[in-house]
């Protein structure tokens, strides 16, 4: 069995109080006969990006299925703000907002119309959501296009479009499963921007799902998740350190025992 690395978080909390945006703690799943997480254990810090880097077929997605409550978490404990999803899902999952990774939106309504649709799910009144809808839209830098279709946007404006939706019910905690995917490099980059924004200015909690190692910054927190277990959780610095080597990269091929690099080709 592998051994997990951990590094603790330096310096001072970030947020309004001591607790953790995210805390999931000895989670296993199974589908059948095969082990799909095994005794996994993640936190994310308020006001921290956090990046999940694995592969294609980790365990990210289900990770995240089972965060949503997609799926039932039945072993181990899953903590949102405080809020344990299964004994408190609707103030656990009020406090999230998710960007799964296929696209979600109504191609035949327009940017605001989707987003009134997703405030009124949320129990939103009409005139908040207007205001709300303007806000969001106006933090990813679409609200000159409120009333056109989105079948009229581009595949990274549509995702920008989906993380406004997921501002709508300001949650403390954002879910991105490979956000970037299928999007040029200007339109990754940007969508990493809006979201890096939103933990500087926000004090949000993030975790970012990704197997594109050139997503990853300096100063951020890495989870690498490796075969449905945890391998590493920490600082990058931290995890060149454990590894001896000069990049991650090389880091994860390291750590993982194989030569993928963890790019899409």
């Amino acid at each position: 069995m592998a051994t997990v690395l951990t590094q603790d978080a330096a310096g001072a909390a970030i947020g309004d109080g001591a607790a953790e945006a995210l805390v999931v703690n000895g989670v296993s799943h199974r589908f059948g006969e095969k082990q799909v997480l095994d005794n996994v254990s993640v936190t994310v810090d308020r006001g921290a990006f956090t990046v999940l880097l694995g592969l294609n077929g980790a365990g990210k997605s289900t990770l995240f299925a089972l965060i949503t409550r997609l799926y039932d978490n039945v072993s181990g404990e899953i903590r949102i703000l405080g809020h344990d999803v299964r004994r408190k899902p609707t103030a656990a999952l009020q406090r999230l907002g998710v960007v799964f990774q296929s696209r979600t939106l109504d191609s035949d309504l327009t940017l605001e119309q989707n987003l009134f649709y997703h405030a009124a799910l949320h129990g939103i009144r009409k005139s908040e959501a207007k205001k709300r809808a303007v806000e969001a839209l106006t933090t990813v830098g679409l609200q000159d296009r409120a009333h056109e279709k989105v079948r009229n946007l581009s595949g990274g404006q549509a995702r920008r479009v989906e993380i406004a939706r997921s501002l709508l019910h300001r949650p403390g905690l954002l879910l991105l499963d490979e956000a970037t995917v299928g999007l040029d490099i200007g339109s990754r980059e940007s969508v990493l921007s809006i979201v890096r924004g939103l933990v500087h200015r926000e004090g949000m909690g993030v975790l970012w799902a990704t197997h594109l190692i050139d997503e990853i910054a300096p100063t951020d927190r890495v989870v690498v998740l490796h075969k449905g277990r945890i391998l590493y959780s920490g600082s990058v610095p931290g995890l060149l350190d454990a590894t001896g080597k000069t990049n991650v990269r090389e880091a994860f091929r390291t750590m993982t025992g194989t030569n993928d690099t963890a790019e899409a080709a």
